[in-house]
Parts: structure tokens; sequence; C-alpha cells
């Protein structure tokens, strides 16, 4: 039942995103930027913690939940270290998602051909 309500909740975030896309003069650049912004908005708030609890991957993985995490690694920071964890939580906080993506999209890119209009 977990995947099922991961797999509906990830999938209407990401519909209503392509709403968005499809519907709006906004660039998508923005709209992801949008995205992030909501989601620390929504940690900061109190609101999308409950929700991931709830809503599980389908939550955390769009980048509602990257903002979220990003929020929460700032406040652990600077709960720990002062001011200086404004700069420094949000780093630690998604270093790993932003490492696996760096990672893997080299990997993807050296195992298959792209395919260049020139």
């Amino acid at each position: 039942m977990d995947y099922l309500k991961a797999f509906l909740i990830g999938g209407l975030i990401c519909a209503i995103v392509q709403i968005f896309i499809d519907k709006t003069k906004l660039l998508p650049g923005r709209i992801m930027v949008g995205l992030v912004v909501l989601g620390t908005i929504l940690g900061a708030l109190g609101i999308y913690e409950p929700f991931i609890d709830w809503a599980g991957a389908g939550a955390s993985v769009p980048l509602l939940g990257f903002g979220n995490t990003l929020f929460k690694g700032v406040k652990e920071a600077v709960d720990e270290s002062g001011i200086i964890g404004l700069f420094m939580g949000g780093f630690k906080a998604s270093a790993v998602g932003i490492s696996a993506a760096l990672i893997l999209s080299y990997v993807s890119s050296l195992i298959f051909d792209s395919k260049n209009s020139n």
C-alpha cells in the first residue's frame, strides 16, 4: 500500500507541475525553483514533514522534498554552529543527492550516445 500511495502522491505532484509548464508562460526553470522554495517554506511552517510521514517517497523525492531537505539541513546547522550554519547546512544535507545525480549522469553519458543534430 505504501508503494501505491507514494506513486499516486508523486504522480499527482508531477501532474500539477506539468500543468503549470503547459498552461502558463513561466519557464520550466522558474517553476522548478518555485518548487524548491515552496518546499522550503512548507518545511519552515512545519507542514511538509507530516506530509512526508504520510506520503513517503511520493513527497520526499520531488523538488518539494529537496527544498524541505535544504531547510532541515540549514536549521540543524544553525542550531549547531550558529550563523555560519546558514552557509553550510544546505550543502551538508543535500550533498549525497547532488553527488549521486552528478555521478549517475556522468556514468549515463559514458554508456549512451547523445544524438546531436549536427
